[in-house]
């Protein structure tokens, strides 16, 4: 018969065919977006930017008012000012006129003058009898608001009382008074008589200290 040709063709291994997602790698060159995570943490605070550049000036306002023109006045502060003078038995027994008085440098037209006198008073007589001791300045009595006195009434008493009884007691007067012009002033304690009434025998400073005292004060 005839010639049976056989022919020989070389063995190949072929590989097991490949997983899905390294076909779709091959063929698309990146992996399926899976699904999404969790939110993370807030990271820390960044640091401080640099400060900006200045802005521009504003335009000018609107112009105010006109305002009101007040003086300051400075003044010094308030120095104590007072004197005191005084005696030892005055012993004064007139019964109408000055009967002692204290020389006083006033600083201020627009201050007071608190005056003080202490000693011993005594008035007696046989019928009623009133009188009456005041204070002056440089010659006047005060009208800043009013005088400055005190007084000393005796009743006649009855006919069985000793009407004559001498009694000496230490006594005041004292008061404010404005309106004294600064400057030298004379302060002076009188001892007069009451009005409408008649005068007894009057004594003043009696067998003690009698004193002036005068301070200046502010308004």
């Amino acid at each position: 018969g005839g010639t049976t040709l056989l022919l020989l063709l070389p063995f190949f291994h072929c590989p097991p065919p490949l997983p899905l997602f390294h076909v779709f790698f091959f063929q698309y060159g990146s992996c399926m977006q899976g699904p999404a995570g969790t939110t993370g943490r807030d990271g820390n605070p960044g640091a401080n930017g640099i400060p900006g550049t200045p802005g521009i000036p504003g335009r000018d306002g609107l112009k105010g008012e006109k305002g009101e023109c007040i003086s300051e006045i400075f003044e010094e502060p308030w120095r104590p000012n007072y004197k005191q003078c005084a005696w030892n038995s005055l012993n004064y027994g007139i019964d109408l006129g000055k009967v002692a008085d204290c020389t006083f440098t006033k600083l201020r037209s627009d201050s007071a003058l608190r005056v003080l006198f202490s000693g011993s008073l005594r008035l007696k007589c046989k019928s009623a009898c009133c009188q009456r001791w005041y204070f002056t300045f440089n010659g006047a009595e005060c009208t800043g608001p009013l005088p400055i006195e005190s007084i000393i009434y005796l009743d006649q008493g009855s006919p069985e009382l000793n009407s004559t009884i001498n009694i000496h007691r230490t006594s005041s007067v004292e008061g404010l008074c404005e309106g004294v012009k600064a400057g030298l002033v004379d302060v002076a304690v009188w001892v007069g008589t009451c009005a409408d009434y008649p005068r007894g025998d009057a004594s003043t400073g009696w067998n003690s200290v009698s004193r002036i005292i005068i301070e200046e004060l502010p308004k």
